[in-house]
């Protein structure tokens, strides 16, 4: 569903899944993807450069709460000490990304999880996916959080559950176009 320019009263229900990871996903490393991968952390990412990331992968799935933020907003959540921003790259190309929360010290988040449009559909996810969550258990949490809603891609609640997440709640909720 694209973004309706000019129409701010629009309303779109979704249902929001809540999933927590205990310890460490017991599954073995995917295999390398073909092509030149890397997944490097993003230090202080630029503002311009989230809203790239941000806006281009979460287009497609209504992602608009970071939109309604100023830069000064956004670059304070983004560059927060306790926020790390993994970006995954394929042949030199930023792929998608991977915000990881830890704000609460003993509690991890999967902020934001996902891969540009074009990467989609390449065995990219859950290759990204398993590393985003290794980096996130090197730091001594005892629980990982992801939430996922029903305009997400489809495959998202059935890889996170791949990969060791465990549903512990659902609501219905509603997004404001902006």
């Amino acid at each position: 569903m694209k973004l309706v320019p000019g129409d701010s009263s629009k309303r779109v229900p979704m249902t929001v899944t809540f999933l927590e990871m205990k310890s460490k996903p017991p599954a073995l490393p995917p295999p390398q993807p073909r092509g030149k991968i890397a997944i490097l952390r993003a230090e202080n990412p630029p503002v311009h450069f989230y809203r790239y990331l941000y806006n281009t992968i979460g287009d497609a799935y209504l992602w608009v709460d970071r939109r309604k933020l100023s830069d000064d907003a956004l670059a304070e959540l983004v560059q927060h000490p306790q926020v790390d921003l993994y970006v995954l790259y394929v042949d030199g190309n930023p792929a998608g990304m991977a915000e990881l929360e830890f704000k609460d010290a003993a509690v991890g988040q999967v902020a934001y999880f996902g891969l540009m449009p074009e990467f989609v559909g390449r065995k990219l996810g859950y290759f990204f996916l398993y590393h985003a969550v290794s980096i996130a258990w090197s730091r001594p949490i005892s629980s990982l959080l992801i939430n996922t809603c029903t305009l997400d891609h489809p495959r998202a609640l059935p890889l996170y559950q791949r990969i060791g997440f465990v549903p512990y709640s659902r609501e219905e909720r509603y997004i404001e176009l902006p």
